[in-house]
């Protein structure tokens, strides 16, 4: 088995996006995914900033090191990934993709005690500056946890706050808070299901009038990510059980995994209807790669990250994402500074862009039938 080691820069603005984000990079990698998305050395060269004899060097390097070839060396022709070129490439981007939510929570965090490391007055490292936040994955999240963490502009404007993220399922981000992990949750459900929907039976014992209080933040859309042109002309859940597509699922506890056995039930069918029921992934973005490189033809999840993927997308339902606390919990610092920033013109603005949301009563708190209709 081959030996991994990590590393990471540290640099003084944001990086420019690349054609191939990366929550952590990798020199060979940026190289192939430049010379498969440029088709010659040359192209990947002028891509990456660097001369046609390093690069050339180097894939001679790793050719050497590897003990396979990375590229067709055909003179004359474009520049070709061999089939194990291709499956270095896959098998990184799946990584990436399922270890995505720990990697974004683990450069918040380092980005964190830089800052506290440049802060000559140390007023960064104050607790009251900090947000524990149990979640269910969602990138909208994860904007909001890059721009929460910039100072204000202006006068009465929120200080920088640091969400400490960990996502999980919705399910267990409420224990999470129930147990006093967390002083934040966050979790989503379709906002006119049943009173005795899947949904609400799972959260309503989790959930307390008067202890716990709903914060809004953003409504998604969630549906089937195929692959471009949709070519088994899928619509919905039935039509994946009758043409026993290959479905990839997500994990047990995860508000989407509950969503999906809500339509199940809704088109009565049962899970073992479902082809690939027990393939589990943790992560939209896993899902979508994973449709994407062909080892599966659907997966339910949100638009963002089928788009992500360059992946096809057929809308199922819009569904509220929430977040939860302790009515305890409203009074502190590090909260007033989340609804603040919530609320903002700034924030509601850059959540509009992201494709497949939108604001949905951001920033305000609420009892729980306000937002969530099917509570009894």
């Amino acid at each position: 088995m081959r030996k991994i080691e990590l590393s990471y820069t540290l640099t003084s603005s944001t990086p420019e996006r690349s054609s191939h984000p990366a929550l952590l990079r990798n020199p060979m990698m940026d190289v192939l995914h430049a010379v498969r998305s440029s088709g010659s050395i040359s192209g990947a060269a002028r891509e990456l900033g660097l001369s046609y004899r390093h690069v050339w060097g180097q894939l001679k390097d790793w050719e050497a090191d590897l003990g396979q070839a990375l590229i067709f060396w055909e003179r004359g022709q474009a520049a070709r990934l061999t089939p194990f070129g291709e499956r270095l490439l896959m098998a990184e981007r799946l990584a990436q993709a399922r270890l995505g939510p720990q990697m974004e929570n683990l450069r918040a965090e380092l980005e964190r005690a830089f800052a506290m490391a440049f802060d000559n007055d140390g007023q960064s490292a104050r607790a009251s500056d900090v947000l524990t936040l149990y979640a269910s994955h969602d990138h909208a999240l994860t904007e909001l946890q890059q721009y929460a963490s910039l100072p204000g502009e202006g006068r009465n404007t929120a200080p920088a706050l640091h969400m400490d993220i960990r996502f999980c399922g919705s399910v267990d981000a409420i224990r999470a808070l129930n147990e006093g992990r967390c002083e934040l949750a966050g979790f989503h459900t379709q906002p006119f299901a049943a009173a005795g929907s899947l949904s609400a039976r799972a959260y309503r014992p989790l959930l307390k009038p008067g202890l716990h209080k709903i914060i809004g933040f953003a409504r998604r859309v969630q549906g089937l990510m195929v692959a471009p042109g949709n070519p088994l002309r899928l619509r919905d859940v039935a039509d994946v059980a009758r043409l026993q597509a290959r479905f990839v699922n997500r994990a047990i506890g995860t508000g989407t995994r509950l969503l999906l056995d809500e339509l199940l039930v809704q088109a009565d069918l049962l899970p073992m209807d479902v082809t690939g029921y027990q393939r589990a992934e943790s992560s939209h973005g896993a899902v979508a790669l994973a449709v994407a490189s062909g080892t599966a033809d659907v997966g339910l999840g949100t638009e963002y990250a089928a788009r992500a993927q360059g992946l096809d997308f057929v809308p199922i339902t819009e569904e509220r994402y929430l977040l939860v606390c302790l009515k305890s919990a409203l009074e502190q610092p590090a909260m007033q500074h989340l609804l603040q920033r919530l609320r903002s013109r700034a924030w509601q603005e850059r959540l509009n862009a992201l494709p497949g949301y939108a604001t949905d009563h951001c920033g305000e708190v609420a009892a729980m039938k306000r937002l969530l209709p099917w509570w009894d």
